[in-house]
């Protein structure tokens, strides 16, 4: 069965996006996906969900819209638009819009920031050009809305991974390169560049020169520590590295493709600091936890796999204890993603580093 969504169901949606309640929401949702699965809790029961410190108020963005985002300028004619869960950044041209990423949580709603700018600064309406930042679905998987005729841009690589996704909201890019590109629109101009696999093999740095503006995704989460997993990133040691990548350009205004406000260099040397911080806890950590107590434990049963979560999880979150405590009310969700933060590191100095611990060369 197919359910055909109206205008009005496309509405309501945008205010569930920006925000409404969840004992409101969740039963239209369950209704369009053909009711709850078998067994699961009811979603509008809240009482057992843990509690979380409050967001510091720096980490806070500017407030949506009726239609659940911000658009805002940048400097000259580099805007950016936010749902408070997604940026994307966009040139305004003489010839035309250049489109940098389409997250789908913003969805339509891209279209409607570009026509509210373009309709105020006089600049045509239609994207011409979209680049991708990398491959992955959270961050263009609403391409598809802004047609065939868009010149789509990225690396080598993006079109690589997008020919074995085969998702028809992802079109592969039309033009591509290897090392740098630069993008001549209309008197604008964007330097693109890949620096090597770091989230993604193929996730590139965006600079806009004459704006001081760099966008650079799912590497710098400005007034908040990065996502779970150090942001589920492919390579841990190279996007460590892009840190310093990204504050070797001289940027004064960062789009971090994450969230709802615009960076400053301060958050990366923040950030920086947090991962310096959290690396020395680990190593700390992986120092000083004793793994007899877990051998013991699960070494008589066989289970291999017991023995290396409850060691690896009581190192992760014995390195994550002071960095949370260090960090809560100074960067957003410390309390939240720090010990899986801590658990990828350690799994990253174990695998890439050769810090083996108890499971090293045995004597």
């Amino acid at each position: 069965m197919t359910t055909k969504l109206t205008a009005a169901d496309g509405a309501s949606r945008r205010r569930f996006l920006k925000g409404a309640t969840v004992a409101a929401a969740v039963p239209a949702a369950a209704a369009l996906l053909g009711g709850a699965l078998p067994g699961t809790a009811a979603a509008t029961d809240t009482t057992a969900l843990p509690d979380y410190a409050p967001i510091p108020s720096g980490s806070v963005g500017p407030a949506l819209n009726a239609d659940g985002y911000f658009v805002g300028r940048i400097k000259g004619n580099l805007y950016w638009v936010t749902d408070s869960y997604y940026q994307a950044m966009f040139l305004t041209t003489r010839e035309g819009v250049v489109l940098v990423d389409a997250p789908p949580t913003i969805g339509h709603n891209l279209l409607r920031a570009i026509e509210q700018v373009t309709r105020a600064n006089g600049m045509p309406g239609k994207v011409t050009h979209l680049v991708y930042s990398h491959s992955h679905a959270d961050h263009i998987g609403a391409s598809a809305i802004l047609g065939k005729d868009v010149v789509r841009i990225g690396h080598t690589e993006t079109r690589r991974l997008l020919r074995l996704d085969r998702d028809p909201n992802r079109p592969v890019p039309t033009v591509t390169f290897d090392d740098r590109y630069v993008l001549k629109v209309g008197g604008e101009r964007l330097e693109l560049a890949h620096h090597g696999p770091n989230h993604s093999p193929d996730n590139i740095f965006i600079y806009a020169p004459d704006q001081a503006t760099l966008m650079v995704v799912d590497v710098l989460y400005p007034g908040w520590v990065p996502f779970k997993n150090l942001a589920v990133s492919q390579d841990i040691p190279g996007w460590v590295k892009a840190h310093d990548v990204a504050m070797d350009y001289p940027w004064q205004t960062l789009v971090g493709g994450h969230l709802g406000r615009l960076g400053v260099r301060a958050d990366g040397d923040l950030q920086k600091q947090y991962m310096a911080d959290l690396d020395a806890s680990v190593r700390n950590a992986s120092a000083t936890v004793d793994p007899t107590p877990y051998f013991q434990k699960y070494g008589p049963t066989g289970n291999s796999w017991a023995i290396f979560k409850a060691y690896l999880d009581a190192v992760a979150q014995q390195a994550a204890d002071p960095v949370i405590a260090k960090y809560t009310g100074t960067l957003a969700a410390a309390d939240v993603f720090t010990a899986d933060n801590a658990f990828t590191l350690l799994e990253s100095l174990r695998i890439d580093g050769g810090q083996l611990g108890p499971f090293g060369i045995r004597p």
